[in-house]
């Protein structure tokens, strides 16, 4: 045991030893250094430098562009092209889709084929895009003078849909949403609805250049040119509704467009053959019959 503990101390000696490390010169024998060392202190120093080496790689390796000569590393580069490629897939799934809902609305117009499975999709998609709005689900807050000033304008009917004068019968199935329209322009009616004699919707007379503006949110089915009616806008909203907007003399908006209520979309015009003067032709439509749009709108 004694002679155990004897090698110990005589091993952890010869670790403390001193040393002297001479650097002479070959021809002249002049000492150019020295160095005081011991094999601890060489040990040591070893160790460090080992450490300091490690960290160096795993920083180059992990924190450089070094890494992409390493096999198994990706270039650096590759995250953002994967990213941007992404983007543009995106918006190319999301150009087909609308392109796709439009086209297929249309077959259904051209067809007199029911439209709410085609509503139903593109509302699904509008909310994608965050342009469709569910009215079912906003809960506003209202102080007693904007209610009872609220109260008033639904007395007058103004701009609102679902009051009781005007409306078609419920038994018919026929009711339209309690939505709430907007004037798509400010004129004189000259022509009213009358089916009787094929005119479908409301004629409106206003000044040259005046702005014609989407009555809801929706998306543009039709924007094109006819013979009869000229520059023509067609609308599809929310609950099987259409609107459609005729004689226009320029037209803001393209196919497949999303709108918002409000928006301006044509310019008022006298395009077509059966147009009389400067002055929009307003058609409402609902489950593929049309509607007075004076019940619901207020001009």
């Amino acid at each position: 045991m004694a002679e155990k503990r004897s090698l110990k101390r005589k091993w952890i000696q010869k670790l403390r030893n001193k040393y002297l490390l001479v650097i002479r010169n070959e021809d002249t024998y002049e000492v150019k250094l020295s160095f005081r060392l011991s094999r601890l202190n060489v040990f040591i120093a070893l160790g460090l430098t080992a450490i300091i080496l490690v960290v160096l790689t795993i920083f180059l390796i992990a924190f450089t562009p070094l890494r992409e000569y390493i096999p198994g590393y990706m270039d650096v580069d590759m995250p953002r092209q994967m990213y941007a490629l992404q983007l543009r897939a995106d918006s190319i799934e999301r150009e087909f889709r609308q392109r796709s809902l439009y086209f297929e609305n249309l077959k259904n117009i051209i067809e007199g084929n029911d439209m709410t499975e085609f509503y139903q999709k593109a509302t699904a998609n509008a909310g994608e895009t965050d342009t469709a709005i569910n009215y079912s689900e906003i809960q506003i807050s209202h102080s007693r003078e904007d209610s009872l000033l609220r109260l008033e304008f639904e007395r007058q009917g103004r701009y609102l849909a679902g009051s009781s004068e005007g409306l078609l019968p419920a038994d018919e199935g026929n009711e339209m949403p309690d939505f709430l329209f907007f004037t798509p322009l400010n004129g004189i009616i000259t022509s009213r609805f009358n089916p009787d004699i094929g005119h479908f919707g409301v004629d409106l007379v206003s000044n040259k250049n005046e702005p014609i503006k989407a009555i809801l949110d929706g998306m543009v089915i039709f924007a094109g040119w006819t013979l009869e009616t000229g520059h023509v806008i067609t609308i599809q909203h929310q609950q099987n509704i259409l609107s459609v907007y005729k004689h226009n003399s320029v037209l803001l908006k393209k196919e497949g467009n999303f709108v918002k209520a409000g928006d301006v979309i044509a310019i008022i015009g006298e395009s077509g053959e059966l147009s009389t003067g400067p002055h929009l032709h307003l058609e409402l439509w609902y489950n593929g019959n049309p509607v007075d749009p004076t019940d619901y709108i207020r001009f």
